[in-house]
């Protein structure tokens, strides 16, 4: 019995080891056929195949799919008999070039290029140039060309090689009509509208390109309104979809869907610091902590105390230290908790920077507070990312860290994508108190070198004047801007005052942040100025005809405590200024302070109280008559404030001193959303007197006082912006303004 079951067993197996060779067989030859272009070793290669091997049907097939994705075939098939591998092969066309007719742009042209699956001088894949056209028709879309064609042709040439056309047709671009925020979103529109870049098309804007449908941009403004909304409390924001639609007769509407949810405080904070590091290191941080608790929400508090983390991390010298932060929320609040800990020591062995085509490599080393040699830190790396990105000649900024040469060193690898940096703008006002045209250009990275330039033109009735500033970021890689300007402006008053002046005017300065949001600015000027008087005019402007050079060195301290910088809800911002001569030719010494506090009594009501100050006093002759000074427009309004303060004849001449104080609130909507107005209600008040080259006419010193509406409104004619004011107190010889209005652009 055993020995019958041994025979059985064995039947089988030889049953099946004849089974498994009769559907395989050894390798000894390989041929191949249709090949041109493609050797018969690079085959070999490709497709893995070894001499004296045994091959079933299956690794046959497997040979064939891994020739075919290298896409150098249209067709294969092969064959094993008798030892030898037959392969037959089509081999696909090459691409003799690409041609993109219909743009001429040559950034366009390598960015798709750059994007196509199909390339010159590689395998042209039928199946890849829907695809492909596809793709560009995306990226025409996210230039705001909705209705771009794209119309691809194959220029078939001698040696099995094609020529790849693709006929663009842009059609015109796609402008946006509309732009609405639905939903829960709290925050009044205009308000919204003046954070977003995207703008709705007017015939006035036709040189901005925010008008457009732009996807890059759409992105940027969700992100734009989720930091504003988390800088305000709304911890929970959520901008769950921007729409595209087009309306027949009406174009393209932009829709933001927002839901804002609950305003959230900070309800506590806590540091836990690692035990290897020493505790008393951080004990400052509680005082730091106890200022942000109670506070609404926000990313830029939440920021400013990790800033002092890493500040106190320096100056106790601690290297490798790095910080986690994990956000709870509990209840109405927010609860935060920063891990400080030691982190992994590594040494940067190396910084690449990439991306920059225009900008030099210097100006982004420039901003990096890590450089080569220095110890690892992910707080100073990602403070240096975050200085170039407010560089503003950026649209994306990204860092990799890649393992160096040793498990010790580390390679920074920077990113970035460059964006347009130069603009032009316009602009165009008619108004109560006469017609003014302006106009700028401006270049942010001149040569690419990370310079500013700009050049502004202001015209008006009776002035014009220009000015040709250049301001350097990082002068010298200190962390300073450094500034130069030359203004010129022509005042002709011959008709109302019987004089006219030339001036022309050089500075040089620099501004630095001396001390946490408190920067200075000292700068050294010096003016040319001509004062021609006619024979109509005052006794008072005869004596000022002549030509004056002066010197002055001039500084500027600024406190700023805003809680943003653009459209501030709260906080302070305080100015100092003194301008002091140093070459005396009719030099006048002036001294300014200015203040601004913000208050929000309710998200959609924001209120500021304003101070100015100024004082001007002549230090070997009296002050010049175009050197004395007037109350501002903005800050009394109600008046016309040309014509308020002393008078010497018929002429108000200004005065050596000026204040003025005004409280304002911006209020919730009064109007529909749909008329895209804000108001707001103020009272001002002001003074201006003191003659200081005779004590014999009237100084004027008086409290002016008024109180009014202001609009601002988007109308179809571009935006409108006037005062309704009533004067509650003035002098007998101010001359008021009831009704103040400007329509203008800018753009």
């Amino acid at each position: 019995m055993n020995k019958t079951k041994k025979i059985f067993f064995a039947s089988i197996l030889l049953f099946l080891s004849l089974s498994v060779n009769s559907n395989s067989e050894i390798i000894n030859k390989i041929a191949v056929n249709g090949n041109d272009r493609i050797t018969l070793e690079t085959i070999v290669i490709f497709g893995d195949i070894e001499l004296g091997e045994n091959y079933e049907a299956d690794d046959i097939n497997l040979i064939i799919k891994k020739l075919f994705e290298t896409n150098f075939f249209s067709n294969i098939s092969a064959e094993l008999n008798n030892g030898i591998l037959e392969i037959n092969v089509k081999e696909n066309p090459i691409i003799n070039s690409i041609v993109f007719n219909g743009e001429k742009a040559s950034k366009y042209k390598d960015a798709i290029s750059e994007a196509l699956t199909l390339k010159e001088k590689s395998s042209f894949i039928s199946g890849y140039v829907k695809s492909d056209a596809n793709l560009i028709k995306q990226f025409y879309k996210q230039l705001g060309y909705y209705f771009v064609e794209i119309d691809v042709e194959k220029e078939v040439l001698k040696n099995n090689r094609v020529n790849l056309i693709y006929t663009i047709d842009k059609k015109e671009k796609a402008k946006i009509a509309k732009i609405y925020f639905l939903g829960d979103k709290k925050i009044k529109t205009t308000r919204l509208l003046s954070i977003i870049t995207s703008q709705e098309s007017a015939f006035w804007k036709f040189l901005s390109r925010n008008v457009y449908l732009n996807q890059s941009r759409i992105e940027l403004d969700k992100r734009l309104l989720k930091n504003y909304y988390k800088n305000k409390g709304y911890y929970e924001i959520n901008i769950s979809s921007s729409s595209v639609e087009y309306s027949e007769g009406e174009g393209f509407i932009l829709t933001y869907s927002i839901d804002a949810g609950q305003r959230y405080k900070f309800k506590k904070f806590t540091a836990n610091v690692a035990d290897v590091l020493d505790q008393s290191a951080f004990s400052s941080l509680e005082k730091e902590f106890n200022k942000v608790i109670g506070e609404y929400y926000s990313i830029k508090k939440l920021t400013s105390v990790l800033e002092e983390i890493d500040e106190l991390s320096q100056q106790k010298e601690l290297q490798f230290i790095n910080h986690r932060v994990s956000e709870t929320l509990v209840g109405d609040g927010v609860e935060v908790v920063v891990e400080i800990f030691e982190g992994k020591k590594f040494i940067i062995e190396r910084i690449n920077v990439a991306g920059n085509n225009v900008t030099n490599d210097d100006v982004i080393r420039g901003e990096m507070i890590v450089d080569e040699g220095d110890p690892y830190s992910a707080i100073l790396i990602n403070k240096s990312v975050n200085r170039l990105k407010s560089r503003g000649i950026f649209s994306e900024v990204e860092h990799t860290i890649l393992d160096g040469s040793s498990p010790d060193l580390k390679i920074l690898e920077i990113k970035v994508v460059e964006k347009a940096t130069g603009e032009i703008m316009a602009g165009a006002g008619v108004g109560t108190d006469g017609t003014t045209v302006m106009a700028s250009v401006s270049e942010n990275n001149w040569l690419g070198r990370g310079v500013k330039l700009q050049s502004t033109v202001n015209l008006s009735a009776e002035k014009i004047s220009g000015n040709l500033a250049v301001t350097v970021p990082n002068y010298n890689y200190s962390g300073n801007s450094v500034y130069g300007s030359l203004d010129v402006s022509s005042d002709d008053r011959t008709v109302s005052s019987g004089y006219k002046s030339n001036k022309t005017g050089w500075a040089l300065g620099t501004e630095f942040e001396q001390y946490e949001n408190i920067y200075l600015s000292p700068s050294i000027s010096i003016t040319h100025e001509k004062i021609e008087s006619q024979s109509t005019a005052s006794e008072a402007i005869k004596k000022m005809d002549g030509t004056f050079n002066n010197a002055d060195f001039g500084y500027g301290i600024t406190i700023d405590k805003r809680n943003q910088t653009y459209l501030p809800t709260a906080g302070y911002q305080t100015k100092i200024l003194q301008s002091i001569p140093i070459i005396q030719d009719s030099s006048s010494l002036l001294n300014g302070l200015t203040h601004t506090h913000y208050y929000a009594f309710s998200d959609d009501l924001i209120g500021a109280f304003k101070f100015f100050g100024r004082s001007i006093h002549g230090m070997d002759k009296d002050v010049r008559l175009t050197s004395r000074l007037r109350i501002p427009q903005t800050r009394l309004r109600g008046f016309n404030t040309s014509r308020v303060g002393p008078k010497d004849g018929p002429d108000w001449i200004g005065g050596n001193y000026v204040t003025a104080m005004g409280f304002e609130a911006q209020l919730p909507n009064l109007l529909p959303e749909s008329t895209k107005t804000d108001i707001s209600a103020f009272i001002d008040t002001g003074n201006v007197w003191a003659i200081d080259y005779d004590s014999t006419l009237d100084d004027s010193s008086k409290f002016r006082s008024s109180f009014g509406l202001a609009a601002d409104i988007n109308t179809v004619v571009g935006p409108l912006s006037f005062t309704i004011a009533q004067s509650i107190t003035k002098a007998n010889t101010d001359e008021t303004e009831t009704f103040n209005f400007r329509l203008g652009t800018s753009f």
